[in-house]
This record gives structure tokens, C-alpha cells and sequence, in this order.
């Protein structure tokens, strides 16, 4: 397979978007994490004139790849700033520069974005296939087996620019979950942005009643949990979180938490309309629903563009 080199900073959404466009295109990804240097690590990428003079050099190391691949702002600077003639460009999300300068843009519907080089999807790539949810199922079903059906894996976010998930959520959050644990098993899985007091919380209230809370040892259960699940609640900060929910077999619930963002707020609200989620009151129902995937196709659609 063709190597594909990607870039993005340590965010967990952003590398999953990427790997998750890589395997999907049949690429073997070649990640490097970005790390800046001084003062450019604290001035916008907007205003970086010259990733090279803003990023460590091990992400320019040559021979470079045909295709380098960059998500977010950062990653999307440095993929411009090497695309040459036999070296294709790909942004994933608006990478808030002129669209000219890639051969491709993967952006999620709500970016707003369109263009002849753009491919649109209805929500954020990831890595989340029918294949690794099925492997995931087999691996992990012994060691959910014995919670209560329905099974409800429980995503957390955490606090960040645009929304707030604090000791005030965690209470509000704590009593709806424990109506949900008088008639089904409760799989929680905290993120690294969800802050101590949140867990702690939780786990006081939910651990008393059955519900099984991630404590960041041993084998991360995030896939397992949503293979081996009958419903998914979900916090409603996190674009990739829910993107990666609604691609189970299974329904979601968001948990709405305090702030604004119009980009983030406009996705969710598609998805509410689309009838693929709803927000979370406390109350448990299961419908019919199906897989919302668009990646796959994606990654086929950027070999095509691409020639590969």
C-alpha cells in the first residue's frame, strides 16, 4: 500500500480523523505529531507565514510520501507547505486557508464548505468500521457479559473553549444516569479533558447502583463499549465523539452541556433532524436505526480524485 504522511497536533479527534481517512483510502499512515517551537506556539496559525519556522523539522524529514495529509489548522498549513507536483496536499476540515492549495478537502458538512476539490461528509472521519466493531464485539463480550441488558455505554468529553462539563453537569448528568441503571448496565469511559471532579462524582453516585466507570488502567475499552452496546449517551462537546457513535448499529443520546458553538451546535442539530440522535432526559428508549458512515466513502472518493 502507498504510504500516506500525516499531521496533526495531540488531539485525540484530529489523529483519529486521520488514521481513520488513511485506512479507509488504503494507505499506511505514517503519523507525525506536531510540536511547535517558540513564540510560534502561541500565535495562530493563521498567522504562521512559514510552517517551517513554527514546526519541529522531523515533520519535514525527506523522502516525503506522494500524499501528505493534515487535520486542523496546524496540520493543514504544513500539508500546503509541502505539496509539490509529485507531492498531493489533503486537508481534513476547513483548514481555514484557501481551498486552492489542496488537491482535496475532506470537510463535514456543517464546515459550510464546498468547492471542485472538496469532498463533503455528514459527519467527522474516523476509524470506527462495521469490521473493528465486529472484532471488538468478540473480544470484549465476556467481560460486559454479565451487566444488566440493555447495555448503555456512556462517552464523556470534558470542558473546553466552547462548552462546559463541570461539577454541576456531573451532579445533573448523575441523576439522570441512575434512572437509566434501575433498568440497564451503564459501561462509563471518562476522556482525558473530563476533569476529576466529573469522574469523581459519577462514581459516587452510579458505582453504588452497578455502572462500571474506566479508571485509565489497562486496555482502553472506548471500541469495545460501543461494539458491545444496545444504546450510546453521549456528551454533546465533541464532534468526533458523536460521529463515532452514530456509526454503531445502535441509538444515541446527547447530553447537552452549557455553552455555544454554532459550528459544533449546527452538527448536532442535523443529526437531531435526521432523527439519528436525541438529546437525553433521563429515559431510555430504543428505535430502529442504522449506521451513519460516510467514511469509507470518502476514502474511496480521494483515491479516485487522486489517482491512486
Amino acid at each position: 500500500m502507498e504510504i500516506v504522511r500525516l499531521f496533526c497536533t495531540d488531539i485525540a479527534g484530529l489523529r483519529n480523523q486521520a488514521l481513520g481517512l488513511a485506512e479507509a483510502a488504503g494507505l499506511t499512515p505514517d503519523l507525525r505529531t506536531l510540536r511547535f517551537r517558540k513564540p510560534w506556539d502561541r500565535i495562530p496559525t493563521s498567522l504562521w507565514f512559514n510552517p517551517r519556522l513554527a514546526v519541529e523539522a522531523d515533520a519535514f524529514a525527506t523522502p516525503l510520501p506522494p500524499v501528505v495529509m493534515g487535520a486542523g489548522g496546524a496540520g493543514a498549513r504544513v500539508a500546503a507547505a509541502l505539496r509539490r507536483k509529485d507531492v498531493r496536499a489533503v486537508a481534513i476540515q476547513h483548514p481555514r486557508m484557501a481551498l486552492e492549495k489542496f488537491d482535496a478537502v475532506l470537510a463535514a458538512r456543517h464546515d459550510g464548505i464546498s468547492g471542485p476539490n472538496v469532498i463533503v461528509t455528514r459527519t467527522a472521519l474516523h476509524r470506527v468500521t462495521q469490521a473493528r466493531l465486529a472484532a471488538e464485539r468478540e473480544h470484549w463480550a465476556a467481560r460486559f457479559a454479565d451487566y444488566r441488558r440493555p447495555l448503555v455505554a456512556v462517552l464523556l468529553g470534558g470542558s473546553n473553549g466552547r462548552y462546559r462539563f463541570e461539577a454541576a453537569q456531573a451532579h445533573a448528568l448523575a441523576a439522570q444516569l441512575a434512572q437509566v441503571a434501575r433498568e440497564a448496565g451503564l459501561l462509563i469511559t471518562p476522556s482525558r479533558r473530563t476533569a476529576p471532579e466529573v469522574i469523581a462524582i459519577l462514581r459516587a453516585a452510579l458505582e453504588p447502583l452497578g455502572a462500571w466507570i474506566w479508571d485509565f488502567s489497562g486496555e482502553n475499552p472506548y471500541f469495545g463499549m460501543l461494539a458491545c452496546a444496545d444504546a450510546v449517551v453521549v456528551t454533546a462537546d465533541s464532534v468526533s465523539m458523536v460521529s463515532e457513535a452514530v456509526a454503531t448499529h445502535v441509538p444515541v443520546y446527547l447530553v447537552r452541556l452549557p455553552g455555544k458553538s454554532a459550528r459544533i451546535g449546527a452538527f448536532m442539530d442535523a443529526l437531531a433532524r435526521d432523527g439519528r440522535v436525541r438529546d437525553f432526559a433521563g429515559r431510555l428508549e430504543l428505535w430502529n436505526t442504522a449506521p451513519l458512515d460516510d467514511t469509507a466513502e470518502a476514502g474511496a472518493e480521494l483515491r479516485r480524485r487522486l489517482g491512486l
